[in-house]
C-alpha cells in the first residue's frame, strides 16, 4: 500500500509540474529578432552621436558618461553572427572612449568615439546587406 501511495504521489507531482511548465512556455511572447537587433543598432548609434555632440560642445560630464554607458549596453543586443567580431571591436572602442573620458582626455575620447562610429557603420552595412 505504501508503494502504491508513493507511486501515485510521484505521478501526480510529475503531471502537475508538466502542466505548469507547458502553460508558462505557451504564454511566452514571440520576439522578432530582426526588430530587436535593429532597435539595438539604432539606440547604439543615437547614444554615440549624442555623446559625440556633447563631447564636441563641452556638455555635462555625467550626461556624457551615461550616454557612453547606454551605448555600451545597447550594442550588446546587436547580435548578428556575421558582425560578432566587429561588435567586439566596437565594444572595445566604447570602453576606450569611456575610460579616456573619465580620465579627462576628451581629445582621445572623441577620436575613439569617431572610430567606434566607423566600426558601427561597418556593422550596419554588413547587417543591412543580409536583410
Amino acid at each position: 500500500m505504501k508503494l502504491f501511495n508513493k507511486i501515485a504521489v510521484s505521478v501526480v507531482m510529475t503531471v502537475s509540474m508538466l502542466a505548469v511548465s507547458s502553460a508558462a512556455f505557451s504564454k511566452e511572447e514571440k520576439k522578432d529578432l530582426n526588430a530587436v537587433v535593429e532597435g539595438a543598432g539604432k539606440l547604439t548609434e543615437s547614444k554615440m552621436l549624442e555623446a559625440k555632440s556633447l563631447l564636441e560642445n563641452g556638455g555635462d560630464h555625467d550626461q556624457i558618461q551615461q550616454l557612453l554607458n547606454d551605448a555600451r549596453q545597447a550594442q550588446k543586443e546587436f547580435r548578428y553572427e556575421q558582425t560578432e567580431r566587429t561588435r567586439q571591436k566596437l565594444q572595445d572602442k566604447l570602453k576606450i572612449t569611456r575610460d579616456a573620458f573619465i580620465g579627462n582626455d576628451n581629445a582621445k575620447a572623441l577620436a575613439a568615439l569617431n572610430e567606434a562610429l566607423a566600426i558601427y557603420a561597418e556593422m550596419k552595412k554588413v547587417y543591412d546587406a543580409a536583410h
